[in-house]
């Protein structure tokens, strides 16, 4: 890791620099070796990296960290010492970005600190649900198991999210196809026909007239129309960026009619899958959801969580504190009363998982049977409208005998 430090050199000027260490007690020991009294030491993250860069445009697949946590636990069973399997790992891996990551956690395990340790210094990459389980299992002496854990857990919400995404291509596809083809009839042939029986004096009739003035405005301010969509597309991003926006954009997503329903049980079991994970590893309900809510993309469902968490400091416990929320379906309110009279509320939650996950599954289905013939008519409608267009402009100039 790059360090900026400001020193004292021996004779006791300032000075001002750069340099690479595994750690900051290594920095401050090299900068100590050649004569300098540190003042301050902080990484240093340039304006401009190459890594940075590529992180951000190439990041490991989700697939790339499920394989490394197999393969590691695979090794250590074997026998194998962390530090040998990792720099085995990190020789093996094709990403770059995941090669310099555990190039760095083999740099902070040498330098004493502990796998979940030294994984949580990279949370793009290790979300701390993941860490926290391999913590636990450093503890328990059951980090094995806890690695196949996390990257079981891991994979169910890879093919979730797999499954929402390829009900969802279809329809995107289609749509900009649609858009493209729309938007070349409008600009191009429509203005054809348009100037044709202009100059030929035909009386439209007054949907067709409506049309074709339709696609003289479009046309006409084509430029303008493309910059006011591209300034919307920018301000829209940037309030999404907002906590508000962000908010308001996943309590949309959530109440969108038949696609809503299906995220919004993936995202609930999830959330039932790391807390059965986590409580069952031994942490308490208050750190269980604690963690939950640090990893929950969907702003409206984690403010629901950090509510329920509050009520249950109070002493409300579990299942009354989710009553009261809307985004907490009954069957899970009900099996988690029934897990918090048992004390078998892992397993309950578990069940709640798999139950979600095999509704979530038959929605998507049925949405993507849904989908198909849906955007097929929608299409053919458009496209009828604008060869109706065309066509009765013909019969029009048939009528009156030009």
């Amino acid at each position: 890791m790059d360090y900026a430090y400001v020193a004292y050199n021996e004779d006791g000027e300032v000075v001002r620099g750069n340099l690479t260490a595994v750690s900051e007690g290594t920095a401050t020991e090299l900068l100590a070796y050649v004569g300098y009294q540190v003042v301050s030491l902080r990484p240093f993250k340039p304006f401009f990296s190459l890594d940075k860069l590529y992180e951000t445009f190439f990041p490991p697949k989700a697939n790339d960290i499920i394989l490394f946590y197999r393969e590691l636990a695979t090794l250590l069973e074997s026998g194998i010492s962390i530090v040998a399997a990792l720099d085995l790992l990190q020789h093996q891996t094709t990403n770059r970005t995941l090669k310099r990551t555990l190039g760095e956690v083999i740099a902070d395990l040498r330098s004493g600190y502990q796998l979940s340790a030294a994984l949580s210094r990279h949370p793009r990459l290790f979300p701390p649900v993941h860490h926290r389980l391999i913590s636990i299992g450093e503890q328990g002496g059951s980090l094995e198991s806890e690695l196949i854990q996390v990257a079981d857990y891991m994979e169910r919400e890879v093919t979730t999210r797999k499954e929402i995404k390829e009900a969802l291509t279809y329809p995107a596809i289609t749509s900009v196809v649609t858009l493209l083809v729309i938007a070349i009839l409008i600009n191009f042939v429509l203005p054809t026909f348009g100037n044709l029986y202009s100059a030929l004096g035909v009386d439209l009739p007054a949907p067709v007239k409506l049309m074709f003035n339709f696609s003289k405005i479009v046309q006409s301010y084509g430029a303008y129309i493309v910059a006011v969509l591209i300034i919307a597309i920018i301000a829209a991003r940037y309030y999404l960026k907002t906590p508000k926006g962000k908010y308001n954009f996943d309590r949309l997503i959530l109440n969108l009619p038949l696609i809503g329903k299906v995220i919004h049980l993936s995202e609930l079991a999830r959330y039932c899958r790391s807390m059965s994970l986590l409580f069952r590893a031994g942490l308490p309900l208050t750190g269980v959801l604690s963690l939950v809510i640090e990893s929950t993309s969907n702003k409206a469902i984690a403010e629901a969580l950090v509510d329920v968490q509050q009520d249950m400091v109070k002493g409300e416990g579990l299942s009354g504190p989710m009553e009261k929320n809307k985004y907490f379906l009954p069957l899970m309110v009900e099996m988690v009363k029934v897990g918090e009279e048992t004390g078998n509320l892992d397993a309950t939650l578990q069940g709640v998982a798999r139950s979600y996950e095999t509704e979530a599954k038959a929605r998507t289905r049925s949405l993507i049977t849904l989908i198909q013939p849906t955007m097929t008519i929608v299409i053919g409608l458009m496209i009828a409208c604008i060869v109706v267009t065309l066509t009765s402009g013909i019969y029009s100039l048939y009528g009156q005998g030009l």
